[in-house]
């Protein structure tokens, strides 16, 4: 492949910063370096005609942590470290409705709630005896109580197999694509330029730039950043980031859909809401989480035969020949540690990766730290 004067020119020559990936992280830093430095030339490389990863095939959770998922959290990182993590989750929602505005991100603040069932009942009772305390431990970053028990709400939802609900107002939800639709526009509007298509092979550190090998050249870059989640260790062997597959699917519209908000389930291996009245359902990696340690895009009879059961049994009971219209699935980054990674690799190359399922949450602040850390 030969590229000519121009597109040499104009895309690939001079780049003051090239970003890889075009998700939350990478629009998120590209906007903030053209803020920082208006006339520098940013350019994001991103391999798919969209985001490769889960920007573009999340569930819209602008969510923060379950009880019981903060519980968990709790068992096996400290107090400052859980506090510190939560607190990062807030700000970085604040943050990406400050950068968007609501409107634009689509986002509805409907609460969440986490529910059980019967078979939950050791983990519903550890969790109400704690409730106090999670309220009282978060009281410094929401100044209220953010966990309540409403089980009066089991009726409302149509829900006949839970028998606990535990509601958050604090968490909400946004639409998935009119927020990549407003962020790729802002950053457009700015300056960023955006080349889909573009696969990155092999990036080495030279004197002073960085050498991007792509598939049939190289270009060079001023600086880089590495924002790809759950496939950065294509690229980086070296990070403690591994992929980890969410599988989603939506149902057609429902007429007298009753649910509202975003729902948890079984420790938050499952969650859904509503999108247009229809049920959008994803999760299930406890299952097989070796197998869904990967960069591939199936889907697996496994996860979607559990999400279908579940479907008819817990989230609508009441309705017959209920059928799922779409099924997909994304890629997230994780670690055997929830904290991201963000930091400088080598003279001119950083990454910021490791979003642990909460790229809603933390994406955009995410983008704002490595872009100030340059």
């Amino acid at each position: 492949m030969h590229v000519s004067f121009w597109e040499q020119q104009s895309f690939y020559n001079n780049i003051d910063y090239a970003i890889v990936g075009s998700g939350i992280v990478g629009l998120s830093s590209a906007i903030e370096l053209k803020n920082k430095y208006p006339n520098a030339k940013v350019v994001i490389l991103e391999k798919g005609f969209l985001p490769s990863g889960a920007s573009t095939k999340n569930a819209g959770f602008a969510c923060f942590g379950s009880p019981t998922e903060i519980l968990d959290d709790l068992s096996i990182m400290s107090e400052a470290e859980v506090f510190a993590m939560v607190e990062k989750r807030w700000k970085g929602l604040l943050n990406l409705k400050s950068l968007l505005g609501e409107e634009n991100l689509g986002y509805e603040a409907l609460g969440s709630c986490e529910l059980f069932t019967k078979d939950d009942v050791d983990i519903y009772n550890r969790t109400i005896e704690k409730l106090d305390y999670l309220n009282e431990f978060l009281n410094p970053i929401f100044g209220d109580a953010v966990f309540e028990v409403k089980d009066e709400l089991i009726n409302e939802f149509g829900f006949e197999n839970i028998d606990h609900i535990i509601t958050n107002k604090y968490e909400g939800q946004i639409d998935t694509g009119k927020t990549m639709q407003s962020l790729l526009k802002l950053a457009q509007q700015k300056g960023v330029i955006i080349l889909n298509g573009v696969e990155i092979k092999k990036i080495n550190q030279g004197n002073d730039k960085v050498i991007l090998t792509l598939e049939h050249f190289d270009i060079q870059a001023g600086n880089i950043i590495i924002a790809t989640n759950g496939f950065a260790k294509q690229l980086l062997p070296e990070l403690n980031v591994e992929p980890a597959r969410a599988q989603v699917l939506i149902t057609e519209p429902i007429e007298g859909l009753k649910l509202k908000g975003t729902f948890h389930y079984e420790q938050g291996y499952y969650y859904f809401r509503n999108v247009g009245n229809r049920v959008l359902f994803g999760g299930g990696r406890n299952l097989a989480k070796e197998e869904e340690n990967t960069t591939n895009i199936s889907l697996t009879m496994l996860i979607q035969n559990k999400l279908d059961e579940l479907l008819k049994t817990v989230i609508l009971p009441y309705k017959n020949n209920v059928n799922v219209e779409m099924r997909w699935a994304g890629i997230m980054g994780v670690g055997d540690t929830k904290t991201t990674i963000v930091k400088q690799l080598d003279n001119n190359i950083y990454c910021a990766v490791r979003m642990g399922g909460m790229g809603v949450a933390i994406g955009s602040l995410i983008g704002k730290e490595v872009a100030e850390l340059i």
